[in-house]
């Protein structure tokens, strides 16, 4: 039974504060320049005990490299393992450049294997390292963009690469399955004809990192639609799969993929569904009053809630018109920039980077929600501030990619402007820098630093990768990891 605007407002009444979360200790929210709800007393003061009782916050300052490339915290060391130019695949040729999304599976004596997103948009021919085109590995010969999986030995001292898919565009995010694979998304809309494509992009791709044959003649995952895919999750008890759009004019939305009647996951069996299998929905959220919300950035207050309702999409593979576009105004909820998305907790996670003139509430540099789909509720966890000195070290904001911390929390990647960070989000309102990236790509008096990107922590939990999209460095990042005051 849907989560009606009737039924919700009815259960916010009975129910009062179990459903109007905002001030309570359990919320996310981030510092300087955080959004925070008034906090009741009681609860501030059960926070600032628990802050008094668990150790510091964080692991210090952060560290300046002398090579320029990662400012760490004392004791904290990194090691790269792929860098476009300098590190080469099995085949011999180069790492492909501008590292995106990115998910660790366990592999053999110790071993861990990243499957590891390139996003390369447009033409083959524009970039100078694209995804080799592997045999029997290629989607579309003429789009550069694609996986690659990298195995680390127990010790970091060795380090193999090879192709998981090729020929695909604008591989961003995408997300880990409960059955070891990797969905990797395109976040592009470009059909067969422009860019020298030779087949229309804008879809899902399963790969497999243990089993090299089953990544063989890449098939498409229509039934999750064509559109500007950025992170894909998926609900392992229900089935569900939810999916994010990163789009604007108008913003994008959140999408949930319903299976068919009877389909159970397992590996290699999304790439055999029609295309039309199972249901493609929209969100639709509406507040405590049962009042409709046209856009995520309504909300200015860490702990709201939102009920949830679901919309079909009417044409998923967007034939002549985007799926975003095939709504009026009323029927579903936009949001800037949904990016990042992780499940954790029993739901899921979801980024919004920022708000700003193309959306039409509140400007915020950051949001993360937390969608529950037991209470079908979406609850803003983090809300970030406009950022007024992006080039001075110290706030945080635009964040993208995002994992739960073994640790406690939530580990963020920043793809704001001027100065790029790893940063810790605490439940208690606090948040702290774990990674400053040095790498600059400008000059010295222009100085650039690219966004990090594929921020997850090896299955044992004792190594954090991390990304610097350009040019394409992949990092691990180990340290005495320690589990946070909450």
């Amino acid at each position: 039974m849907p989560l009606t605007r009737r039924n919700f407002a009815k259960r916010s009444a009975i129910t009062g504060a179990g459903i109007a979360l905002a001030g309570t200790v359990d919320v996310l929210a981030t510092a300087p320049g955080a959004l925070a709800a008034d906090a009741p007393a009681a609860a501030s003061a059960g926070a600032a005990d628990t802050a008094r009782h668990s150790g510091a916050l964080g692991y210090g300052e952060l560290v300046a490299d002398p090579d320029g490339v990662l400012a760490l915290p004392k004791g904290f060391a990194y090691r790269i393992i792929t860098r476009t130019g300098v590190t080469t695949l099995e085949s011999g040729e180069s790492t492909p450049s501008n590292h995106d999304g990115t998910a660790t599976f366990e592999g053999l004596r110790g071993a861990t294997l990243l499957a590891n997103n390139h996003e390369l948009a447009g033409a083959r021919a524009d970039w100078p390292h694209p995804v080799p085109l592997a045999e029997g590995l290629v989607y579309d010969p003429g789009a550069a963009g694609g996986v690659t999986v990298v195995e680390v030995a127990r010790h970091g001292d060795h380090v193999a690469e090879w192709v998981g898919v090729a020929g695909t565009a604008t591989n961003c995010a995408g997300g880990r399955t409960p059955w070891d694979t990797w969905l990797t998304c395109e976040e592009t809309e470009d059909k067969a004809g422009s860019k020298g494509f030779t087949k229309n992009h804008g879809y899902v791709f399963e790969v497999d990192p243990y089993d090299r044959k089953a990544n063989l003649d890449p098939k498409p995952i229509k039934a999750l639609g064509r559109y500007a895919h950025e992170a894909v999750v998926v609900d392992p008890q229900r089935g569900h799969l939810y999916l994010t759009e990163d789009a604007s004019g108008p913003n994008g939305l959140l999408y949930r993929w319903t299976p068919p009647a009877g389909f159970k996951h397992g590996r290699a069996k999304l790439r055999t569904l029609a295309d039309d299998a199972g249901v493609l929905q929209a969100f639709k959220c509406f507040d405590s009053g049962g009042q409709f919300v046209d856009d995520l950035s309504r909300a200015t207050k860490i702990g709201t809630v939102y009920g949830v309702d679901w919309v079909d999409v009417p044409d998923r593979d967007a034939k002549s018109v985007s799926t975003r576009k095939q709504f009026a105004a009323g029927e579903i909820t936009r949001a800037r920039k949904l990016e990042g998305m992780w499940w954790g907790d029993g739901g899921a996670y979801i980024v919004s980077s920022y708000a700003r003139a193309e959306s039409p509430g509140t400007a915020h540099d950051g949001a993360v929600w937390f969608y529950d789909p037991k209470r079908r509720t979406l609850t803003l966890k983090v809300l970030l501030g406009v950022n007024p000195a992006p080039s001075v070290d110290g706030a945080f904001d635009g964040p993208d990619n995002i994992t739960v911390s073994p640790y406690g929390g939530l580990v963020i990647a920043e793809d704001g402007e001027g100065i790029q960070h790893l940063f810790g989000a605490l439940g208690d309102g606090r948040t702290y820098p774990i990674a400053r990236n040095e790498f600059n790509i400008g000059t010295a008096d222009a100085p650039v630093y690219s966004e990090f990107t594929g921020v997850t922590f090896s299955p044992d939990g004792k190594t954090l990768f991390a990304n610097i999209q350009e040019p394409g460095i992949m990092l691990a990042i180990t340290g005495p990891w320690r589990r946070q005051p909450c």
